[in-house]
């Protein structure tokens, strides 16, 4: 029990690393992304002083970032309960966080006066040009967090593993993404879990998220037995401890309480395997 605790607050300490790392590039890049449009100048703001512009679209930068990067939270949980695409779930996000964004910009825009709520005139005239800004942002964001570099900094959650678990060799019909993973993780896959451009391979000793398409992860898998139960999840047969019904959806209960969500069309195909 003492392990297994030691387990989870080390795999939970590693997910916070990483999203305090996370937090850092992705402020940084809106440093980036505010100066090139301070320096810029669109929207007519080229006639203001440098310094003006800097402190705007710096300003402008952050608070859109604090606006829009949650909804990634919402797309994620929204694409894996009810299987929607994402493409349209990234658009509705960005058509619902731009009238916030378009609200504060109205407010903020006449500073150094006194900040007001803009006319309904005023905000249907600047909410395209939010959308078009948060849009291409937003866009930029998912295009960088699926490159190679994103990968060099992307934190490895730490566990503490047994001495067996950190002895004991791979055997030689492992799975061939075991080589991808940290020794302290062990050798026993759950499932794969898909994070954007990532996919968080789930173990008995703790998790790590590595930069791979989901097809290619499962086709690493192999001789593991196991299905893809959803778009975003693969799960290892043998680690099915129970199914749980939740209203109309379905989730796999897995060694260790971990939960993987079924897609409808694959409830079926569960049954006739003798999953469920």
């Amino acid at each position: 029990m003492g392990a297994s605790l030691a387990r989870m607050d080390s795999s939970i300490t590693g997910d916070r690393k990483h999203f305090a790392r996370k937090i850092l590039i992705d402020l940084a890049i809106m440093t980036i992304i505010g100066s090139t449009l301070a320096l810029i100048g669109p929207f007519g703001s080229f006639n203001d002083p440098l310094s003006t512009r800097l402190i705007v679209w710096l300003g402008f930068s952050y608070a859109g970032y604090a606006i829009y990067s949650p909804m990634g939270w919402v797309v994620e949980r929204l694409h894996q309960s009810l299987d929607l695409p994402r493409a349209g779930l990234w658009l509705a996000a960005v058509i619902i966080s731009s009238v916030p964004m378009t609200l504060l910009v109205g407010m903020l825009g006449p500073l150094p006066n006194a900040a007001k709520l803009p006319s309904a005139a005023q905000f249907f005239t600047q909410y395209p040009y939010v959308f078009v800004i948060g849009g291409g942002i937003t866009l930029l964001f998912n295009q960088i967090q699926g490159s190679p570099s994103a990968q060099a900094v992307a934190a490895a959650p730490t566990v503490t593993p047994s001495p067996e678990q950190v002895n004991a060799p791979p055997e030689s019909s492992a799975p061939r993404l075991l080589e991808r993973l940290p020794p302290a993780l062990g050798t026993t896959i759950l499932a794969l879990e898909n994070e954007d451009h990532y996919v968080r391979v789930h173990t008995a000793l703790g998790s790590d998220l590595i930069l791979i398409r989901m097809r290619d992860a499962v086709a690493e898998l192999e001789p593991l037995e196991g299905m893809q139960v959803h778009r975003s999840w693969w799960v290892a047969r043998d680690a099915v401890e129970e199914a749980k019904r939740d209203g109309r959806n379905l989730r796999l209960v897995l060694a260790g309480g971990l939960e993987a969500p079924v897609s409808r069309a694959n409830v079926a195909v569960l049954r006739d395997s003798g999953w469920i």
